[in-house]
């Protein structure tokens, strides 16, 4: 039986494989063809997502089991493919890699929770009957993943790709793709990834485009789309952002920063806060000189505030708005790099001195999941409630904490971030759609701003 909403997963063997341009031109390419694409990430990344949406023209999305909770994965992928009719998933890792030593939140784990079926892209650039064994492996290791296609990636030659479809040809799973070693199917990297989006877009959307034309060419996109057509049944709830927060009283106006330097942001966050009535408006660390006007609250998410340290320092006029904001009361959260903003300086350079804290860059990669609980009664509310979020950072700030820290991180022991009486900042990216409480706390800050009619 057909399904109503067509989806695929593209997984890998293992990190390194190449599954994001190639999900991210499988999705182009599907768009040309008509199809109305929407995407989606496994896991907490902020930086893939980004070239899905250069690919579909759609917000990316994520869907991870461990932040989000089990039960609201396939209700999130049928809100977020509204309007699409095809949807492609990116998986995370390996496709068996999950938290820990298990699989949850993994590929898998998606795959099994919203019943898509997998097409693996297997890394074939030094081997070749090899590969024969590593799909079986895959094909046989879980019988409730649906393995239904493999794309051979960096393939040499037709020599090799001859090899490489008669080894496959012993396991029942169809080659639907043998795409060849393209230098176009190249994006730079830095110190946590691939650079994002929002800061090299001329040659993300070249990547994006060589990458589409690539599948078009060296990928059977029937095929593709009729293993997507044979997903099983989804289920008919839906995510539903209006019925997870608390319709705000009075208008209330907050602003989120943007841009190359703070452009980690969970779209379904924004989603929350103007499904309750409030007004989200955006601006540019880098590019403004001034914050919009009649705010109410403030959100600053992750990026890269240390590369362009220079340029938020000297950007003296937005800095006076920021602190006279906050001197407001108005409620300030910060998310990692937006927390290093708020510092009193990032690598030496001047921030804006909000908090007790200097920054610095590190060569110690932080990144994980984080079970955490509210330190410090604030802009969240009172503490004690417990969130899931996860960290992804190669910076630290000295001191680790304040004494009204925001978190407590439940599975290290330890304190994390700061918090006064209407700032939270701290290393932590929480999920709001897993815990909702978040949003409504702001918002609820916002309110109490907004009738003082400051």
């Amino acid at each position: 039986m057909v399904t109503d909403l067509p989806r695929v997963m593209v997984a890998g063997t293992h990190s390194g494989v190449g599954k994001t341009l190639l999900s991210a031109g499988l999705m182009a390419a599907l768009g040309n063809r008509g199809r109305r694409v929407r995407p989606f990430k496994v896991g907490p990344d902020f930086i893939d997502p980004g070239y899905h949406a250069l690919a579909s023209r759609r917000p990316g999305r994520n869907l991870d089991a461990f932040m989000h909770g089990a039960d609201l994965i396939a209700p999130l992928l049928r809100h977020g493919s509204a309007g699409g009719d095809l949807a492609v998933v990116e998986g995370v890792m390996g496709l068996f890699d999950g938290r820990g030593a298990s699989d949850e939140a993994s590929s898998a784990h998606i795959a099994r929770l919203t019943r898509t079926p997998v097409i693996l892209v297997v890394d074939a650039a030094s081997a070749s009957r090899s590969v024969a064994a590593q799909i079986h492996g895959f094909h046989t290791f879980h019988p409730e993943v649906g393995l239904a296609g493999v794309i051979f990636n960096r393939v040499g030659s037709d020599r090799h790709e001859a090899l490489l479809r008669e080894a496959a040809a012993q396991v029942a799973v169809p080659v639907v793709g043998a795409v060849r070693r393209h230098d176009r199917l190249r994006v730079d990297s830095r110190h946590l990834g691939l650079i994002p989006t929002a800061e090299a877009h001329h040659s993300a959307a070249d990547a994006v485009d060589a990458a589409a034309e690539i599948m078009a060419r060296e990928v059977d996109l029937p095929a593709v789309e009729a293993i997507a057509a044979e997903a099983g049944e989804l289920g008919t709830a839906r995510w539903e952002p209006g019925s997870r927060v608390t319709p705000v009283n009075r208008p209330v106006r907050i602003a989120v920063a943007t841009g190359a330097a703070f452009s980690f942001h969970y779209t379904e966050h924004t989603e929350l806060l103007e499904a309750a009535g409030s007004e989200v408006v955006r601006f540019d660390p880098l590019a403004d000189e001034s914050l919009p006007s009649g705010l109410h609250g403030l959100y600053i998410g992750g990026g890269f505030p240390e590369v362009y340290a220079d340029h938020l320092s000297a950007n003296d006029s937005l800095g006076s708005d920021i602190r006279a904001l906050a001197a407001t009361g108005a409620p300030i959260v910060a998310e990692c790099g937006g927390m290093l903003y708020l510092c009193e300086s990032l690598d030496e350079r001047p921030m804006l001195g909000l908090l007790p804290a200097r920054a610095h860059f590190t060569s110690r990669m932080s990144l994980g999941y984080r079970t955490a609980t509210l330190a410090t009664s604030g802009v969240f509310g009172a503490r004690g409630l417990r969130v899931r979020g996860h960290e992804f950072h190669r910076t630290a700030t000295h001191p680790q904490a304040s004494d009204s820290p925001a978190w407590t991180i439940d599975d290290a022991d330890r304190r994390e971030g700061y918090s006064t009486a209407n700032i939270h900042a701290s290393y932590v990216h929480p999920s709001w759609i897993g815990t909702p409480e978040l949003a409504d706390g702001l918002l609820h800050s916002a309110s109490r701003i907004a009738k003082l009619g400051v």
